[in-house]
């Protein structure tokens, strides 16, 4: 039975469908090397990250030196050269942010969740990502978990903050919410 999913990270190879899967993707945009940007979102959206393996096969397929390939590949923000953790945390250090405690949300960020600002690759779990401004200026600080705006942190209310981030960790909005 084929499976979907890529080879474990840090794997040397790429399963047998992931690579039909590929193959699809660069036949899908004409084999044509000025595709090779919309090549690599729709792999990454196939696995979530770009590994070393599906780096080699885009390359070889569009008939690229792999240098090139990984060149654009770790200069756009927005491809992951690296698995994704399981939450994903942006920190806002934008002006109004940083000027009603950004940065020492990011650092008790940092102490909490055990992982450094800008690590790409987390710790497995969370990563905490800087970004200059994610709109919300006016409930300064704030950050996004996995997707959700939390403003008005409480930077200086350590402990209520952890329980926040214990809770978004379970997948509740606020602590109590969801489970028992």
């Amino acid at each position: 039975m084929a499976t979907t999913a890529p080879a474990p990270p840090g794997s040397t190879c790429l399963l047998a469908d992931t690579q039909a899967r590929i193959s699809r993707i660069v036949r899908g945009q004409g084999g044509r090397a000025d595709a090779l940007i919309e090549v690599l979102h729709r792999v990454q959206e196939l696995m979530g990250y770009l590994s070393q393996p599906a780096l080699e096969q885009v390359a070889r397929e569009l008939q690229l030196p792999l240098s090139r390939v990984y060149g654009v590949a770790s200069f756009y923000h927005l491809f992951r050269l690296q698995a994704p953790s399981a939450h994903r945390c942006a920190v806002c250090l934008g002006t109004a942010c940083f000027v009603k405690g950004g940065a020492e949300l990011a650092a008790l960020l940092e102490r909490r969740l055990a992982l450094r600002l800008g690590d790409p690759a987390g710790n497995g779990t969370w990563a905490l990502e800087p970004v200059s401004c994610l709109g919300a200026c006016g409930q300064a600080p704030v950050l996004v978990v996995d997707g959700q705006l939390e403003a008005r942190l409480p930077v200086d209310a350590p402990e209520q903050l952890a329980r926040r981030l214990d809770a978004l960790a379970l997948g509740q909005s606020r602590p109590g919410a969801g489970g028992s």
